[in-house]
């Protein structure tokens, strides 16, 4: 049962996305995002950027707020790019009620694309080469974000999941335990068919990732 008072809070901030969403023009995107609902956290959306809707998926980013709870703090102008190679300056600011219990968070997304090419030209104007910023997946399904979280896991080791020894594979799911993605309710199961694991099996290797240290064996 949701508590009336930050139910009070989201419903207080719905016509806050709109005035921000407004302010900043059309490169600007507003979301509103209800953890207590698991994976499909957005509960409102004003503008467009990453594509986001009503129902739609936890980032990342959200997932690394939701595994920080009690110690989250606003994480802001951190830049990230889409998988299409738009350029994105964002803050996630985190929602608590009167218990200082983390419930939600409200996320402010602007496409700085064409400010950052403008930089990139200065840059190299001036002998100095542009900074990557890190990727981050924007999208309504969960799945995709589980999906992109891996696959940087094994691009990171250069072979995929099947392949990997008990070690490696136990540094990728302690990987996803440290990104947050366990803390998304009926994830387990998500994640399993994603590796190709059964539910027991990634309890049993997520137990072990969660120990510390781990040895090959």
């Amino acid at each position: 049962m949701h508590d009336p008072s930050q139910d009070a809070i989201l419903a207080a901030l719905v016509p806050v996305l709109d005035g921000l969403a407004a302010t900043f023009g059309p490169s600007c995107e507003v979301v509103l995002h209800d953890y207590r609902l698991g994976e499909q956290s957005v509960v409102a959306v004003a503008g467009q950027v990453t594509g986001r809707r009503v129902g739609g998926a936890l980032s990342e980013i959200g997932l690394s707020m939701l595994r920080k709870g009690a110690e989250a703090v606003n994480d802001l102008n951190y830049v990230t790019r889409t998988p299409d190679g738009r350029v994105i300056k964002s803050s996630t600011m985190p929602l608590r009620d009167g218990r200082g219990e983390l419930f939600g968070a409200l996320c402010v997304n602007i496409d700085v694309t064409a400010l950052r090419q403008a930089g990139d030209i200065l840059s190299a104007l001036a002998g100095a080469g542009p900074v990557e910023p890190a990727a981050t997946t924007f999208t309504n399904d969960f799945d995709d974000v589980v999906d992109a979280v891996v696959r940087g896991q094994e691009l990171a080791l250069g072979k995929p999941f099947p392949a990997l020894t008990r070690a490696e594979r136990l540094d990728v799911i302690g990987s996803l335990e440290e990104r947050g993605v366990f803390k998304v309710r009926n994830a387990v199961p998500r994640v399993a068919e994603r590796l190709g694991m059964s539910r027991s099996g990634l309890y049993a290797d997520l137990a072990v990732a969660r120990k510390g240290p781990r040895e090959e064996s």
